[in-house]
């Protein structure tokens, strides 16, 4: 059996936790530079507040409704999601981290020792409200993809309070025929618009189709997808989650940037977090894509793209960073107010196949990054960084409504008045 644990609007529900003046009123969450809405708690759902739209189009109706409005707090999410994840791990023998709110369970040994997987649901819902405030939904499935169609059940469906189980054909059916096909783990936007041409419109639809003529029509994983809907085991967590091809680092800047150290240390920590998630994937850039722009809205709009191609394919942070450096004088003009920049890695190799160069020695220092890395992940993101990044915080984006770091920093900690 499989089992699939998702927080329910987990950055909203994150708000929550260290402050219940606010757990019975609506509550959204901004992106970066409190831009959308990339968060509604379910009170704030019922008011009908829309998520991924633009804040300040949306600010008179939240104001009316009294709406508790948040920007990301990304260092308290982290923490909850490290906790909320701990206990996970207490109630299986296999724990999968598939996101930062979002953890499958494999029961490899729990044969006849769980009788009741609903009871078992509800326990595990218990415990992580107990230890942490998140609610949770929880979906069993006898594979990967059915335990994350309980899931949904769990959480979107009406009857099922918070736990779903899949475990034969009728169950199955009663909750695929309530799901759209885009819905289904592993079917993109691209195919399920193919797959509505040919009137599969439902999960419950795709599962009944021949997975041989799937695969002639879209994929292999298209192919395992309709097996795993029919209750045959056949895809693992990385199947579906398959490493990236382009990984972006791009932001716009909490109030404009005019001289060139301040864009060079902004493009450098771009880079390092490209970087960053380069090595975690086992990657090696190949060729670096850095831009910096004005406003499309600005009277004369700039915008430059430079592309670097690396002789010997690279993850070293340092080696980022002067490729970065080495088209900051192309990209800079003096007088122009940038607005956004970014840094993406657009053509990636696999380490574990890497192609190295008869004459060029290759310089990334795999050792040296793991210590990195290993450094910022025990003691805190940023406690070791590039020279070149600066201490300046003129470009760090805008979080006007950011709540205490209480698990993070110290001038946050909760007190307790008795």
């Amino acid at each position: 059996m499989y089992a699939l644990v998702d927080a329910v609007s987990f950055y909203a529900s994150a708000e929550k936790v260290f402050d219940p003046s606010i757990r019975n009123k609506p509550v959204v969450v901004l992106t970066n530079n409190d831009g959308c809405i990339c968060a509604v708690c379910p009170i704030a759902r019922r008011l009908g507040i829309p998520k991924f739209t633009p804040y300040f189009q949306i600010k008179a109706l939240l104001h009316k409704h009294g709406v508790v409005v948040r920007s990301s707090n990304y260092e308290l999410y982290a923490d909850l999601s490290e906790r909320m994840m701990n206990v996970i791990a207490r109630y299986c023998d296999d724990q999968y981290i598939y996101s930062i709110d979002e953890s499958f369970l494999h029961f490899k040994n729990y044969s006849g020792v769980i009788k009741d997987w609903h009871q078992y649901g509800h326990e595990i819902r218990r415990a992580i409200w107990k230890e942490t405030r998140l609610p949770v939904g929880v979906g069993f499935g006898t594979t990967s993809t059915l335990a994350k169609a309980a899931n949904h059940a769990a959480k979107k469906l009406a009857g099922y309070k918070g736990v779903a189980v899949i475990d034969n054909a009728q169950r199955a059916k009663e909750i695929l025929e309530k799901m759209a096909v885009n819905e289904v783990w592993g079917i993109g936007s691209k195919i399920s618009q193919r797959l509505k041409q040919q009137n599969i419109s439902t999960a419950y639809q795709l599962s009944v189709q021949c997975p041989k003529v799937m695969r002639k029509q879209f994929s292999v994983l298209t192919e395992r997808t309709v097996n795993e809907l029919k209750g045959i085991s056949c895809l693992t967590w990385d199947d579906v989650k398959a490493p990236k091809q382009e990984i972006f680092s791009t932001r716009s800047f909490g109030q404009r940037i005019v001289d060139i150290h301040t864009l060079q240390a902004a493009l450098t920590t771009h880079s390092t977090i490209v970087a960053k998630k380069v090595r975690r994937q086992s990657s090696l850039i190949k060729k670096l894509l850095v831009f910096a722009s004005n406003s499309p809205h600005d009277e004369n709009y700039y915008k430059q793209t430079m592309v670097y191609t690396f002789t010997v394919a690279t993850d070293n942070s340092c080696d980022i960073a002067t490729a970065v450096s080495l088209m900051l004088a192309e990209i800079f003009i003096p007088g122009v107010h940038f607005y956004r920049c970014g840094v993406g890695a657009i053509a990636l190799e696999s380490r574990q196949y890497q192609q190295a160069d008869l004459f060029v020695s290759d310089n990334s220092n795999p050792i040296l990054m793991n210590c990195l890395d290993s450094i910022n992940r025990r003691y805190g993101k940023g406690t070791l960084t590039l020279g070149a990044e600066g201490k300046s915080d003129a470009w760090q984006m805008k979080r006007h409504f950011l709540s205490p770091q209480y698990t993070s920093n110290w001038r946050d900690i909760p007190k307790i008045r008795c």
